[in-house]
């Protein structure tokens, strides 16, 4: 999605906008906003990612021009989008939505500016070589959301410790798949626990995957990390409450809109750098002399409001442990 139709999202002119967006784009240097997901989604972010901008003095429209692209969870569409952005020439490259953005991005070009927010842990990913000097022309931060995936597995356990189907609902198109079932095969092992995986990657797959949760009479589900999921939060929380299914998630706003349970970390330190990052870029340091940030705080989030209408009983340990319970 080009910046001129995430105009029309928010009520500006749609027909002032291309000859200005030219204008101001030979004035400013260009920052491109690729993203997995969509406007909706990601439009608290960008203001985040603008407030780092802003603190090093660089303001959109007065200096700076924001060129967006939006994939919408299809992510066959970012490669061409991350071409798009690189004919453009525009000054840095800022991808939002995962490692499969950034590697999209990272295919896309080794020469413009590369600022990612990651899911992962980079090296696994291939993003990068070093944490500390990440070299070429990428940087960025990872909130490392599908490393925690065992984390999630154990607390469900600890929710539902006699359950006997707990479910995994994966997105087989990202591109940590392979490293994120593994992660969670492995915890499942260690705690003897048995599970199920189901995919999905549209919003019909999650329809389905939930009509073959209620078949299995499933006691739990853990929904694995994915961006395209993130953009699906009503969905997922919606059907898991219709079908009574306990459920812990990777983002908070998953419990905020009625999700029982969720382990994970703020997004917001994790995007205000992606625009420091792409300020100091700016200004002359190269990406790869920039270190990756790695997230230092996680946050267990309790909707206990939730629990209640589910039935579920959450244990006192569990509550003592959560950072924020939702009434």
């Amino acid at each position: 999605m080009r910046r001129r139709d995430f105009i029309k999202l928010v009520g500006g002119s749609a027909v002032t906008w291309p000859l200005a967006a030219r204008a101001q784009q030979r004035a400013f240097p260009v920052v491109g906003l690729l993203s997995s997901r969509s406007p909706a989604v990601d439009t608290p972010l960008i203001a985040v990612i603008r407030q780092g901008l802003n603190e090093a003095g660089f303001v959109e429209g007065q200096n700076i021009a924001l060129d967006y692209r939006w994939a919408d969870g299809q992510y066959d569409r970012l490669v061409g989008l991350a071409a798009d952005l690189v004919r453009q020439q525009v000054a840095v490259i800022v991808t939002m939505g995962g490692d499969t953005t950034a590697l999209a991005a990272k295919a896309a070009t080794a020469t413009i500016p590369i600022v990612f927010a990651g899911g992962t842990d980079p090296l696994r990913s291939g993003l990068v070589t070093s944490l500390q000097r990440p070299g070429g022309n990428i940087t960025g931060s990872s909130t490392l959301l599908v490393e925690m995936e065992a984390k999630r597995l154990g607390l469900l356990r600890d929710l539902r410790p006699h359950a006997t189907t707990t479910v995994v609902l994966v997105n087989p198109d990202i591109s940590f798949a392979e490293i994120q079932l593994s992660d969670i095969q492995t915890a499942a092992h260690s705690i003897r626990e048995e599970i199920t995986v189901l995919n999905a990657s549209t919003i019909r797959d999650i329809d389905q995957a939930f009509a073959k949760l209620v078949q299995m009479h499933a006691d739990a589900l853990l929904v694995a990390t994915d961006p395209f999921f993130f953009t699906r939060v009503a969905q997922l929380v919606v059907l898991a409450a219709r079908h009574v299914i306990p459920t812990v998630y990777f983002r908070r706003e998953f419990t905020v809109a009625g999700g029982l349970m969720s382990y994970g970390v703020s997004q917001t330190d994790a995007y205000r750098l992606l625009g420091v990052y792409a300020a100091r870029i700016l200004k002359g340091e190269k990406p790869g002399d920039l270190p990756i940030q790695l997230p230092t705080k996680y946050e267990l989030v309790i909707n206990v409001s939730t629990a209640r209408v589910l039935g579920v009983e959450i244990p006192p340990t569990l509550l003592a442990r959560a950072d924020e319970l939702i009434e």
